[in-house]
Order: C-alpha cells, then sequence, then structure tokens
C-alpha cells in the first residue's frame, strides 16, 4: 500500500468541490484506515462477506466506500485489493450507470415493496463478477421491509453482497447487525480535514489562504462533506469573517466579570442577524474548545492561530470558571427549546456567569470564595495604621467598669482537654468566650462542610448569650452565604456542646486584613461515650471514654447527632 493517501480524481461536468473531489479508490480516503484496511484485505484475500453495516457521522464516507468496494470487487486490473478507476467497470460505476450496483435510499423508499424487488433481482445475474446493493439509511426501513430483508440477508446468493449504511446502527434490527460485518466510521480530526482541504485547494487551482481552511475545517466540524462544502461556499462568498460570530466580546466580558461589556457585545451579535440558539449553541462549541485544550488538547480540534487563541482564553478563564460556563450555556441551550424569548434565556445565563452571587449552585459558591480567599491574600498587612483590626468586642452582659477576662494582646488560655457538656441554660451558665471560641475553631469548624470551612476559617465568634451565638464574617457578601451553611454548623456546636444554638451574623471588615492563621490540627475529637455507674444515690459519676469510631462517623456526617 502507498505510504500516504492521494489527492481525490477530479470528477469531470461536476463543480461542487465535495462531489468533485470524491474518493474513488481507496487509495485516496483518509481517516477511516481501520475500514480501509479490513476492506483491501477482504478483496486482495478473497475473504469478502456477504453483507456489510457502515455506521458513523454524516459526511464521513460511507456511501463513498460502499462503491469503492463495488468498484474494487468488480475491476478489471486490481491491485493490491484496491480498484484502478480506469476500466470500464471502474468507470460506470462512478457515473452511476452500472448494472453490478444497486442503490436504494431506504429514507425515501422504505417499503415493502421496494426491498421485495430488491429481494427478487438479487437472484439474477449481472455483467459483473458481483451484484453490489447499497442500502442508505437502512435504519428508516419499515420493520415489513427489514423482515423482507433479513430472509435474504440469512441465505443470500453467492455472487451479492449488501452494504448497509446508517447514521443510528441502534434503530436496526438486531437480528440484521448479527448478520452483518460491522464497521464504524469515525469523524475526521482537524488536522486531516485542514491537510485534505490543502490538497483540494492546490488540485482545484483555487489558492485558499490558511483563514479560510481554518474556518472550512472549523464549520465542517469533523465532516468531511460538510468542510469541503463549507470551503466551497466561502470561497464563493469571500466572507470568512462573516461565516461564523466571533465571542471574543462575551468570553471578555465573563473574564472580566462585566455585565455591561458581556450584554453589549451579545446585543451586538444579535443585532448582526444570529439566532440565540445558534449563538448558545456556538458559544458551547467555542468554550468546549477551551475546555479540551486545558485537560486534553490532543482532542481538541482548533488548529493554528485559531488553537493559540482559543489556549490563551483558557489562560484567563481558568479550568473552574470554564467548566461552569459550560454548564450554564448547556442549561440555558435545553431552556432555550421550549422559551418564547429565547434571547432572554441566553442573557440571564450570561448575567449569572459574571455575577456568582446569582447563582445557587455549588459550583459558582465556590468561585465567589475563591474569588474573596483572593482579595484577602492581596489585602495590606496589618503594618498599616488606618487598617489596624478592631479592638474585640465586650461581650454581651459584660458591665464597662469590669475587667475583661484576658487582654487583647494576650493569648487566649488554653482549651481544656476534654471541655465539660454543660446543660442548655438562660446565659448565666455560658462557659467563657475563649473557651468557645478555642472550641469552635478546634473542633466545630472541621466537622463542616467544605464550602462552610472556606467562609468560618476567618470568622470570630463576638459573644455568647444563652442559646444566641454571635458570630462575625469578613464581608457581607459572606454574611449573605452564611444561610447556606447555618444548618451543618448549628449541628456541628450541637454535637460539640451538647445545647442547642441560635446564630446570629454580623459583619466585621477588620477580619479581612490579616484572616487568623488555622488552629494547628489536633488529634480529632472523638465521641464522648457516657457510662453511668449506678452508686444508688442522685449523683452519678460521669466517665468519659474516647471512641475512634464516633469520630469517623462525624468525619463523614458532619453535624450529625447520634439519636438512638
Amino acid at each position: 500500500m502507498p505510504d500516504g493517501p492521494a489527492t481525490p480524481t477530479s470528477l469531470e461536468g461536476v463543480t461542487s468541490l465535495y462531489r468533485r473531489f470524491r474518493p474513488g479508490r481507496f487509495v485516496e480516503m483518509r481517516g477511516q484506515e481501520h475500514v480501509v484496511r479490513a476492506l483491501r484485505g477482504a478483496v486482495a484475500n478473497g475473504r469478502v462477506s456477504h453483507a456489510y453495516l457502515f455506521s458513523g457521522p454524516r459526511g464521513t464516507g460511507k456511501t463513498t466506500t460502499a462503491r469503492i468496494l463495488a468498484k474494487a470487487l468488480n475491476c478489471e486490473s486490481p491491485a493490491d485489493g484496491d480498484a484502478c478507476n480506469v476500466c470500464t467497470s471502474c468507470v460506470a460505476i462512478t457515473r452511476g450507470s452500472s448494472l453490478d450496483v444497486i442503490e436504494l435510499d431506504a429514507a425515501s423508499n422504505n417499503g415493502v415493496d421496494d426491498v421485495r424487488d430488491i429481494v427478487a433481482g438479487a437472484w439474477h445475474g449481472s455483467p459483473g463478477s458481483w451484484k453490489v446493493y447499497i442500502v442508505d439509511e437502512v435504519h428508516q426501513l419499515s420493520k415489513a421491509a427489514s423482515a423482507a430483508l433479513l430472509k435474504t440477508l440469512e441465505e443470500p446468493p453467492a455472487h451479492v453482497v449488501f452494504v448497509l449504511a446508517t447514521t443510528d446502527p441502534h434503530k436496526v434490527l438486531p437480528t440484521i447487525r448479527s448478520r452483518t460485518q460491522h464497521l464504524e466510521f469515525r469523524l475526521f480530526p482537524a488536522e486531516t480535514l485542514a491537510s485534505l482541504l490543502r490538497d483540494v485547494s492546490d488540485a482545484a487551482e483555487l489558492s485558499a489562504d490558511e483563514a479560510t481552511v481554518e474556518a472550512a475545517v472549523r464549520l465542517g466540524r469533523g465532516s468531511a462533506r460538510d468542510a469541503l462544502s463549507a470551503l466551497d461556499q466561502l470561497l464563493a462568498t469571500g466572507a470568512v469573517a462573516e461565516a461564523r460570530p466571533t465571542f471574543d466580546g462575551l468570553l471578555e466580558g465573563v473574564a472580566q466579570s462585566d455585565a455591561v461589556a458581556t450584554l453589549s457585545a451579545l446585543a451586538s451579535l444579535v443585532g448582526e442577524g444570529w439566532d440565540p440558539e445558534q449563538l448558545a449553541e456556538g458559544l458551547a462549541g467555542e468554550v468546549r474548545q477551551v475546555f479540551l485544550l486545558q485537560v486534553a488538547p490532543r482532542v481538541a480540534d482548533a488548529v493554528d492561530a485559531d488553537r493559540a487563541r482559543l489556549v490563551d482564553w483558557g489562560e484567563r478563564l481558568g479550568l473552574a470558571r470554564t467548566v461552569r460556563v459550560l454548564e450554564t450555556v448547556g442549561r440555558a441551550i435545553r431552556e432555550m427549546k421550549s422559551a418564547p424569548d429565547k434571547v432572554v434565556i441566553l442573557e440571564v445565563a450570561l448575567v449569572r456567569l459574571v455575577r456568582p452571587e446569582l447563582d445557587a449552585t455549588y459550583e459558582a459558591l465556590e468561585e465567589r470564595l475563591g474569588r474573596l480567599e483572593r482579595e484577602l491574600r492581596a489585602a495590606p498587612g496589618p503594618s498599616d495604621p488606618s487598617l489596624a483590626p478592631a479592638p474585640p468586642r465586650r461581650p454581651i452582659g459584660q458591665s464597662a467598669g469590669t475587667a475583661p477576662e484576658a487582654s487583647p494582646s494576650s493569648p487566649p488560655p488554653p482549651a481544656p482537654a476534654v471541655a465539660p457538656a454543660p446543660p442548655p441554660s438562660d446565659g448565666e451558665g455560658d462557659p467563657p468566650l475563649d473557651d468557645v471560641r478555642a472550641r469552635f475553631a478546634e473542633r466545630v469548624v472541621p466537622r463542616t462542610s467544605r464550602a462552610a470551612q472556606l467562609i468560618l476559617r476567618s470568622a470570630r465568634v463576638d459573644s455568647l448569650e444563652g442559646p444566641v451565638l454571635t458570630v462575625a464574617v469578613a464581608s457581607e457578601e459572606m454574611r449573605q452565604n452564611t444561610e447556606m451553611i447555618s444548618q451543618g454548623l448549628r449541628g456541628a456546636l450541637e454535637h460539640e456542646f451538647k445545647r442547642p444554638f441560635t446564630l446570629r451574623w454580623s459583619v466585621d471588615p477588620s477580619l479581612a486584613v490579616a484572616p487568623p492563621a488555622p488552629a494547628p490540627r489536633r488529634a480529632p475529637a472523638p465521641i464522648r461515650e457516657e457510662e453511668v455507674h449506678d452508686t444508688g444515690d442522685d449523683d452519678a459519676e460521669v466517665v468519659v471514654v474516647d471512641s475512634a469510631a464516633e469520630h469517623l462517623i462525624t468525619e463523614m456526617f458532619p453535624g450529625a447527632e447520634e439519636i438512638s
């Protein structure tokens, strides 16, 4: 076999590129090496199957390959399982006038009578060595027609070969699939399509520039026929820039989190006449390439200058935001199917992308918290006197003349190894505030969810008055997000202190200046199993026993409470 594919032979009298340069031999085919290898080997070794099923996306060469197989079987001078494409039989098959090849379009001829005509004619002789029946879109045959075809496939004439082509092989009857040799066709890689278009352009003396070839490859989406048709159209109109919308304005607005710029770019595209649903699908396809170039560059279809541009967008957006754009636009495409005003759906989706606080998904929350963390790391240190931390608030109930338990500069007293579990109270029996803060940071926060820990790592317990616990966070945006973590935090608090709590949130911007360092990771707090020894009096002795089992339970179910 030759080392590389040849340029398809030009068909005289045909002007469209995809018909004019249709492959006429196996050696001219590209991108389906596994199919070519199987069929050429079968023809060369005399082991041709009586029935084949060719399946794959449109424009990948299924019908073309079936015709080439018919040429190779009836060629007067075959070479290494391939047709010569110049003998009388090959020329007749190319022109569609051969009596050895019968084609049936099942999309429009799907009745049982159409198949019965094929079955009746299959037993008749033909000028060539083989009689080849090509049934396109075989999955559209009616049940009766499929049943009529099945009988012939079970006991075919010795000189007949059936080639069934379909884009939906799962719709073909299993009994028919089981009697055929199934060969699957694949979409063409971008590099293969680009090489084919350049060769066709040179052979047709079209002199297509690189920008035109890249645009045709993008429009082809893996289909050789669609890519050649797109090249034909681009060369005829000369409007490469207008062949597809430009999404750089939309991506710039998303990257800058600028709602005005994003909606302005969308309005400009809609004003140019692009359909909103078409824009959403195009944007999803563009961002998909950005996503693939970040995680699996070899899978991406973009080439040359377009590839470099999308790589740059991937670096600006980041992987997390790229995934969120894909998911959000994908949901918008589904919602557009039944929406009366499709552009509104797309506008809302884009605003959610640039304003994460309007999106209630976990990915949006993580993006907002990540942005806050970056702002905290970029904030100036406490050496700036204008941004010095505010003094700690006086707990509710402490008089102005009463000395605090510890000065603001002195470190808080160490938390006890095993803190007692006080019963619910009305505020008179509250544990010391420093003890509450230590246990909150070291034992309560680690038992909450990941999203809660991102907020609470820079929070501060301000006061405890009866069941009301006041917690300060660094910004108003963080306070707005506390609704999603309050339930889990209350569960972790009640598990630690054995009492119910009511949470009150406040905002202290000084926490954003110098976020407190995370407390050193101590041994996980085990569940305390209280064993009460019956001594006969009311004051029973309580013994605290460490349990590794409870630790594992609380790690898996933060904030849960054992009820039995």
